[in-house]
């Protein structure tokens, strides 16, 4: 092998590292079986949500997890692989993925890594179920105003039954 190309893999394993270390959560995935159409529908729901999907040689792949210090992956590097990368969004591939392969029997979970810790599928399947950062934040706001509502309600009560007395 020539100079020249061990040093294009040694890059593409630079840079698959990169996205593992920048990744808030990675999942990766068996797509074999999906249609053209259907992974390419796949890839602009992705994408629409932050999450980037490639497809990349499991030796890289596993070449990259090492050097990122990600033992445990290797396993899931095997067969047709593609993988998802989210940067912000924690939950949105493990939720866009997981729904997919509802409804797409043929894209299998093989795998993933949360915040830098490498979990198992039903932790995956878990992650999916939560809802998305406005979602979360949207349920925060109800908790924090509940409080500032009831005491409305009460002061309310108290302003009517007091018109209804002075009646």
């Amino acid at each position: 092998m020539s100079k020249e190309i061990i040093a294009k893999k040694a890059a593409i394993v630079e840079e698959v590292v990169e996205k593992f270390e920048k990744a808030s959560s990675v999942v990766v995935v068996d797509y074999r079986g999906l249609t053209v159409e259907e992974v390419t529908n796949l890839r602009k729901e992705l994408r629409e949500a932050g999450v980037e999907m490639r497809v990349i040689k499991n030796t890289y792949l596993k070449r990259a997890a090492d050097k990122a210090g990600y033992e445990g992956l290797d396993e899931t590097f095997s067969g047709p692989t593609a993988v998802a990368f989210a940067d912000e969004d924690v939950t949105a591939p493990a939720r866009i993925l997981s729904k997919f392969a509802e409804d797409h029997e043929a894209l299998e979970i093989k795998g993933g890594m949360i915040e830098g810790k490498v979990v198992s599928l039903e932790e995956i399947h878990a992650l999916a179920k939560l809802p998305n950062r406005e979602g979360m934040l949207s349920m925060l706001l109800s908790v924090l105003q509940a409080p500032v509502r009831n005491f409305a309600y009460a002061v309310k009560a108290v302003a009517d039954s007091k018109e209804e007395d002075a009646a």
